[in-house]
């Protein structure tokens, strides 16, 4: 039986931004770097952080899971994301998800987890720069001095009032992860945009 499958070429809910994201990283002269990295493989893992799947989970996938609150850790090209006591986002490059759920699935075994692919729930945009912070805090209300949310942290919250997973990477001014929901992505790029052209 012939397959009569349509292939559909991946589409970004940002398809069309990159070169405006680039012309305010440019205008900005270096002040902040915007860009979209899209489909990153984005996994919903919940189980028990303290039985022996959590401890399986880390083996099959080479990292720990985080277990201090909005904390984040990161091997290779894997993050995993603590979401809460029971639940964490592992993300890692595009089009790994597939492998991604299979490895904590074999894992895990019989143990009672819940393993969920959301990557097509969220793009994720890139902040960086050295006013990167300045940026978000116009309309994050979380506290972003390096203190209280330097490398290695993540929280659930709202930017420009959309939800948002934010992300403080760890590596030397990586700036931050904005993971979006697709139905915001637009809105909230526009609101990006226009918040950096205050370093013009």
């Amino acid at each position: 039986m012939a397959d009569t499958a349509l292939s559909i070429p991946r589409r970004s809910p940002l398809t069309g931004a990159a070169d405006r994201l680039a012309a305010a990283t440019r205008a900005s002269g270096g002040a902040v770097r915007l860009a979209e990295l899209p489909f990153l493989a984005q996994t919903n893992l919940r189980l028990d952080a303290k039985g022996a799947a959590a401890d399986a989970v880390g083996l099959a996938l080479g990292l720990q899971l985080p277990l201090q609150p909005n904390t984040v850790v990161r091997a290779g090209e894997l993050t995993a994301l603590w979401l809460g006591p029971d639940e964490w986002l592992v993300v890692g490059p595009p089009g790994t998800q597939q492998d991604l759920e299979s490895r904590i699935r074999a894992a895990t075994g019989d143990a009672p987890v819940s393993v969920t692919d959301v990557s097509a729930q969220r793009t994720t945009l890139l902040v960086a720069g050295p006013r990167a912070r300045d940026l978000l805090a116009h309309g994050c209300p979380l506290d972003l001095h390096p203190r209280a949310f330097g490398a290695g942290r993540c929280a659930q919250t709202t930017l420009a009032r959309a939800q948002i997973v934010l992300v403080a990477r760890d590596e030397s001014r990586a700036g931050f992860w904005v993971l979006v929901r697709s139905s915001f992505a637009g809105y909230l790029t526009d609101w990006l945009l226009d918040a950096a052209a205050e370093y013009v």
